[in-house]
């Protein structure tokens, strides 16, 4: 393991890689700051940028927005009572009450300290899991891939929407849009409608700037005022909290990392789960649950431990298994699809030097991230106070310029407002919109297997399902959509009692 970090190091030991893992938090923080934007807009936002970066360079960028985006929800969470991220919405229920009565700096020292400590709880579980799950599924067949992929699928349905029916019809619908094109088996069209513009499908990075660009910004646009009401006394002073209080936090902050980072390995689940379960677990075993939305230092550090603790988490299904843990990593699959690399158990011996170059890149990234909201702070309060008239078109004209410049093609620009429109229809009618996108990225993982599969078996059913790893994938499917309902139960009654507490 020590050799392998110091061939990441290797691989992160350059100009362009350090700067692009600054300039990704930067945009990271920027983005999760301002209310309506968030980590996935950034991320989409310089796609194109991407594609013609060394690989390296490439994911220095997107480790830097993740962590950035991450963590840079916390500042609008406390200073204007609007959660820049839904990870962040816990972190309202103390921060604000803390910012509303004067103490507006320790609240986002703890915010921003503990956001590091979290970060650094999930990296540990991400380095000390990923290899050994890894193990464990570099022999599975094709059809252990195709189930896995289902698995992912209704992990994912079930876990995002309160409506499990309307979660399986985007899921499908994800799926359906993924198989237009040629296909990876045998290179037949299907499903082009005599559109020669579709023989190549659909592009993932056009319909994910369409999705999350366009829809998201027309949506935040209408969400929030012209002017919001900023605190702005803010000063930290140190970390913003005494040794005492620290010692007194060291089991809260322990509980909660751990918290977040087993909910991040769970795909499709997140960090706003990860952030109220862990608020509603450290209120439950404190000393003075009484104190939780009140203004309690306890309440932030469970937030945004958590929170910031899910990323590691989210990224071992990812490298272990090639199933994304989140929304985020879902778009990492695809750029790392696009870069040549094929994520799941091979990638983590074939490019294990690769693969610990982005673990440095993370570490490096969430020291950017601390040291740049400690003495940035000033920089992107301001931003808080940029009118959204004036900043979202700016966005969605270089989200539609990006999706152009990808392939050099005016139909792209055409599925970017498709998509888009699209994604403010199922906004308007509470449709979730992780499913789509994890239908449309797992759709040629799981026909490619499924296919692959048959032809092995020469079009015999049985064997897809006859051996021990497809038969505990096929068990998890099922208890997965069986015990979602009461899940989502749990969660929005836990959700509904905080906010009414906050209140």
């Amino acid at each position: 393991m020590l050799e392998l970090f110091a061939q990441g190091f290797v691989q992160m030991a350059n100009p362009l890689c350090i700067g692009m893992t600054a300039f990704g938090v930067f945009l990271g923080v920027m983005f999760g700051c301002v209310p309506g934007l968030n980590g996935n807009t950034a991320l989409v936002l310089v796609l194109p940028l991407t594609y013609k970066l060394p690989r390296m360079a490439a994911f220095a960028l997107i480790m830097g927005i993740y962590i950035g985006s991450c963590s840079g929800g916390l500042i609008s969470a406390i200073l204007l009572n609007i959660p820049g991220a839904a990870s962040n919405v816990a972190t309202q229920f103390d921060g604000s009450p803390m910012a509303r009565r004067g103490e507006a700096g320790k609240a986002l020292g703890t915010g921003i300290f503990y956001s590091f400590i979290g970060s650094l709880i999930g990296f540990a579980a991400l380095f000390f899991l990923s290899g050994p799950v890894a193990g464990i599924a570099i022999n599975f067949g094709k059809a252990d891939y195709f189930w896995m992929a289902i698995f992912a699928l209704t992990m994912v349905v079930s876990l995002s929407s309160q409506n499990l029916l309307k979660g399986l019809a985007v899921a499908c619908l994800g799926l359906l849009c993924s198989f237009i094109g040629a296909s990876e088996v045998d290179g037949q069209t299907r499903m082009t409608l005599g559109f020669h513009a579709l023989d190549a499908g659909i592009d993932l990075i056009p319909a994910l700037i369409g999705i999350f660009a366009v829809g998201e910004l027309i949506n935040a646009s209408k969400a929030f005022k012209m002017k919001e009401e900023v605190v702005t006394n803010y000063k930290i002073k140190g970390f913003g909290f005494t040794a005492a209080e620290f010692k007194e936090q060291t089991g809260n902050m322990l509980l909660s990392g751990v918290v977040g980072a087993f909910i991040g390995i769970l795909p499709g689940i997140g960090g706003m789960t990860a952030n109220l379960v862990a608020y509603s677990i450290s209120k439950s075993t404190s000393k003075h649950p009484e104190k939780y939305g009140t203004g309690y230092m306890g309440g932030v550090v469970a937030s945004e431990t958590a929170n910031n603790a899910c990323v590691g988490g989210a990224m071992i299904p990812l490298f272990a298994l090639g199933i994304p843990g989140d929304t985020f990593t879902a778009v990492m699959l695809g750029v790392m699809m696009v870069h040549g690399l094929q994520p799941g158990p091979l990638v983590m011996t074939k490019n294990a030097d690769f693969i610990y170059g982005i673990f440095v890149a993370l570490m490096l990234a969430n020291l950017f991230c601390v040291t740049l909201q400690y003495f940035g702070i000033k920089i992107f309060v301001r931003l808080l106070a940029v009118p959204k008239h004036i900043l979202l078109p700016i966005i969605m004209v270089l989200s539609l310029v990006g999706a152009i410049a990808i392939n050099n093609r005016v139909f792209d620009a055409w599925v970017v407002l498709v998509f888009g429109v699209l994604g403010i229809v199922m906004n308007k009618l509470k449709f979730p919109i992780t499913p789509i996108i994890l239908g449309f990225i797992l759709g040629p993982l799981a026909e490619d297997n499924l296919r692959r599969a048959l032809m092995l078996s020469r079009g015999a059913l049985l064997p897809l399902v006859s051996n021990v790893p497809s038969m505990v994938l096929i068990a998890m499917t099922i208890l997965s959509l069986a015990i979602a309902p009461r899940l989502l139960k749990r969660e929005a009654d836990a959700q509904k009692k905080l906010k009414q507490q906050s209140e």
